[in-house]
């Protein structure tokens, strides 16, 4: 039988899985330090892999961290779109919405610190990024405001402003460290209220 104790720790996973463990350790640490006060070194060295190990798999710093953007973006529009699609009604589904985008941001604090950092919105290349991840859940916002006379871009500007209204609200409840579970089931509940007398006192 071989003797794998010293095996290096990049022999033992799939690339999928690599890649997959790159991806979460570069999460937790530019939410930590920062896009620009993170190194490639730092990630690899956090990841138990060597540089050129992490090379292999993202050419750049910046593509690494776009590909977390994205996949994280993804994870959150999955959260809202699971959330929503069992809920009885249009309010039912605003409701559903915003617990399911707060309990995402406590959950999933690295993340949102990644995302909706101050820092992050202080660096245009990395705004950019963050701004397709916006798109995308602002897409599936808008194909939910259920309005008669309001035009496609309507919608649109109307779901930027109810992603508006989640990202900020759950900002400040996270930077004041109010609590989660029930504590933001119940807040989120109240933004939901928010949101949802604004959407019903339109008027085409």
């Amino acid at each position: 039988m071989t003797d794998t104790t010293d095996r290096p720790a990049t022999a033992r996973l799939p690339a999928a899985e690599r890649r997959e463990q790159l991806l979460q350790v570069a999460l937790e640490t530019f939410a930590d330090k920062g896009f620009h006060d993170t190194s490639m070194n730092e990630v690899a060295e956090a990841a138990g892999v060597t540089k050129p190990v992490l090379y292999q798999h993202f050419a750049s710093k910046k593509a690494l961290y776009d590909e977390l953007v994205d996949e994280m973006g993804a994870r959150l529009e999955r959260t809202i779109f699971e959330a929503v699609s069992n809920a009885g009604g249009p309010r039912q589904q605003v409701e559903a919405g915003f617990r399911a985008y707060f309990r995402w941001a406590v959950g999933q604090g690295a993340a949102f610190r990644v995302l909706f950092s101050d820092r992050t919105r202080a660096d245009r290349d990395l705004a950019d990024a963050v701004a397709r991840v916006e798109a995308v859940v602002a897409e599936r916002v808008a194909s939910l405001i259920d309005i008669d006379g309001l035009s496609d871009d309507e919608r649109h500007v109307l779901a930027y402003g109810v992603v508006g209204i989640a990202e900020a609200t759950s900002r400040q409840w996270l930077t004041l460290g109010l609590g989660q579970g029930k504590d933001a089931d119940a807040f989120a509940d109240q933004v939901a209220r928010l949101a949802w007398s604004g959407l019903r006192g339109i008027t085409p």
